[in-house]
């Protein structure tokens, strides 16, 4: 019986919770031991100064002896020491919880980083910041702060509690009946909340997903008179969030009422009980008044604990929330024994190929695909039809269903991600630039390059062309997602990107689709030069642009419904490549 109630405490969630969290705690663990030492003190002075009441009553009050004016003094002395101890915790608490919050973010940033593109395009910008940041701050915060209030509440209420007994153990019976069952109500908080938290959270960051949106989409916004829409949006955004504040008043609102009410029952009754005893000479007057104030010091913090405990339920569960993520394993990351890819030296086959993005609805079906070292590879056909799927599987930003995707004969699921990655450059539509300089976005490709190698990746890509034009040429800031730059200007930084890495296998996925003429055939120029000597995946509407490819492949609603050389595949008078071109030609 004492074996499974032990078992069923320490692993109630807030041992389990406080028990993840200890290797954060275990590196400041000095500090942390610190400031729950100082709790002690903190707490236990509380009694001190209800303990001085009975021989200041007894003794000055009663017997009118004056000999007892140190007591006041004594009171005020613990009084000053208690707030300078208060302040030193408050201090170190902050100090560390601080410290372990930034500790947790780096971790959390970099499981970020490791999570593939199935989990962000389910995923809002909103969810991501409430989940990888705020629910960090909600749960560090009150780590350490829950931590003192709960050690200077126990201490502060064990001392009190001595002092209830050694005034009188039949009114001390009575208190301590009344404060269990004023903690009682306390045991149904987190299923009365646990929902609704979740539900404000998730609402909580649509209010940052609209504030991302109407940043990112300030254009399209003013473009498109959107400002009536997006108010009516985000407004019944908020109506939710009220709704869900509201219904959260309304489960947790009576608590603290509910405790005052009984804490108020267990006062009256003690004072019942307390004046039967001293008119039977059982305690004294001083007795009596050191138990009430000793009472009153337990009891008050009782009064108002239902808010506060619903507080530390809701930073318990965004400590559970950030867990589940800390322990979430990547659906794509490397086995236990993996290879490293140095260089493709043969090919690359893909062999029965089978996708999906939602379970029974292929994007994919049979793709047979066998490419050589060296050869430029074009993939047309429908929009939608699973050009951009196809290649993506390549540097496994998804993981394909069934059959195999191989390089030089082997599994690309062999090599490491690490190593597979830095064998393939990609040059997306709509390429993201970081917030920074020129330099810093081309150097991201190869951080220790040389600035030889710099200078010929800036001109292979003809980003030399327009860097006269600059105020500081490669050290001109760009600004967020390199707004003050035009769409041909962010591409050839990408490409200057690709050169720098300098990688054998590299995917165009319709890098100059969104570009006007002047700016496209500079592009294209740059995406010549990148394509010499390496392995590429083209993805093109303009097949104008890739009649030169060595294979051509048409994908059509996720199958290859034909391949061959631009000449092989428009001899083909009724195939679907050269119905696609001739109309492109009309």
């Amino acid at each position: 019986m004492f074996k499974k109630l032990f078992n069923k405490i320490i692993h109630t969630p807030f041992i389990e919770d406080y028990k993840q969290m200890w290797p954060y705690i275990s590196r400041y663990k000095l500090r942390a031991l610190f400031a729950v030492l100082i709790t002690i003190p903190v707490g236990a002075m509380d009694a001190v100064i209800a303990w001085a009441l009975k021989p200041y009553m007894d003794v000055m009050m009663i017997e009118k002896n004056t000999n007892t004016y140190w007591i006041p003094l004594l009171i005020i002395g613990f009084s000053a020491t208690q707030g300078i101890l208060t302040f030193t915790a408050n201090y170190v608490n902050t100090w560390v919880g601080t410290r372990i919050s930034s500790d947790v973010k780096i971790d959390l940033f970099e499981k970020l980083m490791h999570f593939d593109p199935l989990y962000f395009d389910s995923t809002t910008s909103g969810n991501v910041i409430m989940r990888f940041n705020n629910d960090v701050d909600s749960a560090c915060s009150g780590l350490l702060s829950n931590l003192k209030q709960f050690f200077t509440r126990f201490f502060s209420s064990v001392s009190l509690v001595f002092v209830l007994f050694y005034n009188s153990w039949q009114l001390a019976i009575i208190a301590v009946v009344i404060l269990l069952c004023a903690l009682f109500p306390l045991t149904r908080v987190r299923s009365k909340i646990k929902d609704i938290n979740l539900q404000t959270v998730e609402t909580n960051a649509q209010v940052v997903t609209n504030y991302n949106e109407s940043f990112g989409g300030n254009r399209v916004i003013r473009s498109y008179n959107l400002y009536d829409y997006l108010n009516a949006r985000f407004n019944a955004t908020l109506v939710r969030v009220f709704k869900l504040v509201m219904k959260m008043v309304q489960r947790t609102g009576m608590l603290s009422p509910l405790m005052h009410f009984i804490v108020s029952l267990g006062i009256a009754l003690v004072i019942w009980a307390g004046s039967y005893l001293i008119l039977s000479q059982q305690i004294t007057a001083g007795n009596f008044v050191s138990f009430i104030a000793a009472l009153i010091l337990l009891y008050n913090p009782i009064k108002g604990i239902g808010n506060n405990f619903s507080n530390v339920q809701i930073a318990l569960m965004a400590m559970e929330r950030v867990f589940e993520l800390l322990n979430n394993i990547p659906r794509i990351h490397d086995k236990e024994k993996t290879h490293t890819l140095r260089r493709i030296k043969k090919a690359i086959e893909y062999r029965n190929v089978n996708f999906e993005y939602i379970a029974d609805k292929p994007v994919l079906t049979d793709i047979n695909l066998h490419i050589n070292k060296g050869e430029t590879v074009a993939f047309v056909g429908n929009s939608g039809g699973g050009k951009t799927t196809l290649v993506n599987l390549l540097p496994r930003f998804y993981e394909v269903k069934s059959g195999k995707i191989m390089i030089d004969g082997k599994d690309i699921r062999q090599y490491s991600l690490m190593s597979l990655r830095d064998n393939i450059a990609v040059v997306f539509q709509d390429n993201f630039l970081f917030s920074g300089t020129i330099r810093d976005n081309i150097l991201l490709g190869k951080a220790n390059a040389t600035e030889a190698e710099l200078e010929y990746a800036v001109n292979a890509a003809c980003v030399s062309e327009f860097l006269p034009d600059l105020p500081n040429g490669l050290d001109t800031e760009i600004g967020e997602r390199g707004v003050l730059l035009s769409g041909g200007q962010k591409q050839r930084i990408a490409i200057a990107r690709a050169f720098i890495k300098n990688a054998p296998i590299v995917i165009l996925d319709e890098a100059t689709s969104a570009l006007d003429n002047k700016s496209e055939a500079i592009v294209q120029q740059a995406i010549d030069n990148l394509m010499k000597d390496r392995t590429v995946f083209v993805i093109a509407h303009r097949l104008s642009t890739v009649c030169h490819a060595d294979k051509i492949v048409v994908v059509n609603y996720g199958r290859i419904a034909e391949i061959g050389t631009h000449e092989e595949l428009m001899n083909k008078s009724d195939g679907i490549y050269a119905s696609l071109y001739k109309a492109q030609l009309k």
